[in-house]
């Protein structure tokens, strides 16, 4: 019995004033009924690594990490085609984006896609390039030396070019901050 993890059931029968107080007890601490009848059993039976045979002490505590590893939630359909939604708009899978957000909530992070993380640092270099370029010709400019300046044209377009840049930066992450939004505390 002790190999098979939750394939066996026991049952019993109790009144009706225990059912409610066994609810209220489970209730407290967040779990359901059954887990919390599943605990009173394995301490009742005096379950502990000391009192069972190394084997099986070693597939319990197997099974317990197998079990640490992955959390299940129940999610409501609803909530299902909203997290569907928000992952698919983010270009990801939905378990891989409720992973992010269960790592983010607890840090208070705003966590950006790889996706989105790689655009911006791609723009960052480019800004930076732009910069550069014109750090040579504002020094040429100071040295009284005649190198080819760009036209006014030229300078105009790198300016709408950083401009646009910016408002993208503003845009995506005032973006990202609203999607995040409802995850955080208030």
């Amino acid at each position: 019995m002790w190999l098979m993890a939750a394939a066996q059931f026991s049952k019993t029968r109790i009144s009706l004033e225990e059912k409610q107080r066994v609810q209220a007890l489970a209730s407290q601490l967040l779990i359901t009924e059954s887990v919390w009848l599943k605990r009173l059993v394995i301490r009742g039976l005096g379950e502990s690594a000391a009192s069972l045979p190394a084997a099986i002490a070693d597939q319990r505590e197997s099974e317990r990490r197998t079990r640490d590893a992955r959390l299940y939630v129940r999610l409501r359909p609803e909530d299902r085609l909203l997290l569907r939604e928000r992952a698919t708009g983010r270009g990801m899978a939905p378990a891989t984006y409720a992973s992010v957000l269960v790592r983010a909530h607890p840090r208070g992070l705003a966590p950006l896609p790889k996706e989105e993380l790689t655009t911006l640092k791609r723009s960052v270099a480019e800004l930076g390039t732009i910069g550069r370029n014109l750090n040579q010709i504002a020094r040429a400019a100071n040295q009284g030396g005649r190198a080819a300046l760009p036209g006014l044209g030229h300078v105009l377009t790198m300016l709408r070019i950083a401009e646009g840049l910016r408002d993208h930066f503003k845009g995506l992450l005032k973006a990202n901050e609203r999607s995040w939004a409802g995850y955080r505390d208030p």
